[in-house]
Parts: structure tokens; sequence; C-alpha cells
């Protein structure tokens, strides 16, 4: 188990803030235990869904926050963020709320209905390679010659402390045991771990990668960086190939696990959660109840999970939740 870390970059004062200064749109969000969800899995499990916002999910609250926090200091910079889709979606929101400029960088093969939310929204959207980490070293070389400014998630401490306010929201309902949150470029788990065990520290916090993307679990549990040649995932949104250095550091004394879940475990979430839920999720946004479902021993514990997106094509509708 992880040493407790005494000392935080992430700020609790900064969280109990944004609670109060990030756009409501984004904030409290629904949560409860869905009685049928919960007899399926055969376990108790309240669910909190941040899909109910213009963004369709949770990215909202920490590209908010870090606008609120930094718009002063970037003054006259353009601003530019790789991204597998979300991410993307929210800096795009907030900047064009804002009038600011944005570059986006993705893959290629990214998401054809997030590529197009982002054009919306006003977005200069770049694809590039086939690899989204391939394009995030893009958008740093851009940066590097362009004195142009990148917003890297899991890196800004703000944008993480934004997603923590998800923490200090679920901890006004019911208690539970544990916590299972995606693990991608960290921040929704760091953030929410840094508040949980500041204030509910009996509750356990377990991120959860896919299997075919376990560059962020792997690193978390060698205590070393450890990157991976692909990823093999439909879960875009935590397929995660190069850690975020300061994301692993941030995992110290607020993560207590990391589990893996099999791309099977992912679809039958997906479809779990639209029957028995009456909800639309995305694979990312799903890996807390894939969790649930291929770690039986998590069942006899009150279980809170976020369901943080919903972004999907109507060709991934028809193959996942036919």
């Amino acid at each position: 188990m992880p040493i407790i870390n005494t000392s935080h970059r992430l700020s609790l004062a900064n969280i109990e803030r944004a609670a109060s200064q990030i756009d409501p749109i984004f904030l409290n969000s629904p949560q409860f235990e869905c009685e049928p969800l919960s007899q399926a899995l055969g376990a108790s499990l309240r669910l909190k869904v941040e899909t109910l916002n213009p963004l369709r999910s949770f990215k909202g609250r920490g590209a908010d926050f870090f606008m609120r926090e930094n718009a002063q200091r970037l003054a006259q910079r353009t601003l530019v963020c790789a991204t597998a889709g979300n991410w993307g979606q929210a800096m795009a929101y907030v900047c064009r709320t804002r009038q600011w400029p944005l570059v986006v960088y993705c893959a290629t093969t990214a998401n054809t209905f997030k590529v197009a939310r982002m054009r919306a929204m006003g977005a200069e959207v770049r694809q590039y390679s086939d690899d989204f980490d391939r394009a995030k070293e893009e958008a740093k070389r851009f940066c590097h010659e362009s004195g142009a400014y990148f917003v890297e998630d899991g890196r800004e401490a703000s944008i993480a402390e934004g997603a923590g306010t998800i923490a200090r929201e679920l901890l006004t309902g019911p208690l539970f045991d544990t916590v299972l949150l995606p693990l991608g470029n960290g921040a929704l788990l760091t953030g929410a771990g840094r508040w949980f065990k500041a204030h509910a520290p009996q509750v356990r916090v377990i991120g959860v990668c896919a299997q075919g993307a376990d560059a962020m679990a792997a690193s978390w549990q060698q205590g070393r960086m450890v990157q991976r040649d692909t990823t093999h995932t439909m879960a875009d949104g935590i397929a995660v190939r190069v850690p975020v250095p300061e994301a692993l550091a941030d995992m110290r004394g607020t993560v207590d696990e990391v589990l893996l879940v099999s791309e099977q475990a992912i679809e039958r979430a997906m479809r779990l959660v639209f029957t028995e839920a009456g909800l639309l999720a995305e694979p990312a946004g799903v890996v807390g109840l894939a969790a649930v479902l291929e770690h039986p021993s998590l069942r006899s514990q009150r279980l809170a999970t976020v369901l943080c997106g919903s972004n999907l094509t109507a060709e991934q509708v028809a193959c996942w939740l036919r």
C-alpha cells in the first residue's frame, strides 16, 4: 500500500474554492443508487452521472477552473491541448466562452463525434498520427516553436483540483466503502483521491485502467515510469501509452489500488448501464462498473463510481449496445 503523502501539490483549499467558482452547469451532477443496476451487479453501487451537461463529460470542471486560475497569467497566448476528445471539447467550450484561441491536437483515429463537436465550438483541430501520445508530442513541438501554451491534462494542478469537486459532492450523500474511478491521464483520480483522503480517509480509492492500456497502472505499481509501444482498447478516453509524471506523483498517498479490466467487461458494463439504468455511457466512463464485474471481491462493499462520459458515435452505439 502506498505511503501516505503528508504534503501534496493539489490544494484542498483550491478544490473547495473551485466548488464555488466553476460554472454551475458542471456542478452538482445527479448521484444515486440505481436499484436495477445494483441488483444486476450483486452489489450496492452509487452512481454519479457526469454526462448531463453540454459536454457529456466531467472534463468541464477542470477546464473551467484552469481558465479561472490562469487567464491573467496566460493573456494574449494561444492555448494548445492534446486529446482523445473529451478534454478537447472541454477546452473548446471554455475558450469559446472567453473568445480565446485554441488549437487541439488529436489522432487521426479520434472519435468523429468528438472531433466534430470541438470544431463546432470554434477550436482549430489538427489530427496527427494514429496515436494519441504522438499527437501530444506534436502539440508540444508546436508550442515550443510558436510560443503557444500547452495545457496538459494530468499535469496542470488546477485541472485535477477542478475534478476534485466530484469527490466533495459524493461525500454529501450516503457513505460508501470504496470508490472506483477511471484512470487515464489521472486528473479525476488524483483530484478526487486528494479530497477523499483528507475528508473520508476510510474510503478506499481505486483507479481502473483497461488491460490494453495499462501504462499508468504499471507505472504506479512499479514506482517508475512505464511506457508502452501501443494501446489496444475501445476505451479511448483512458488509452494512455505515455504516463504523465506529475499525475503519477499525485497518486502517491491518494490512491489505494489500481485494477485492470478486459474489453469484454467494459462492453458488458456499457450494456448494463444502458439496460438497467437507462443511461448512455462511453467505454472509459464505465470502467468502474467493469471492475465490479471482473473483481467479485468488491461486491461485498458499498461502492461508488462516476459515469464520466457519454460521447459515442451512432456507429458505436449500434455496435456496442445492440
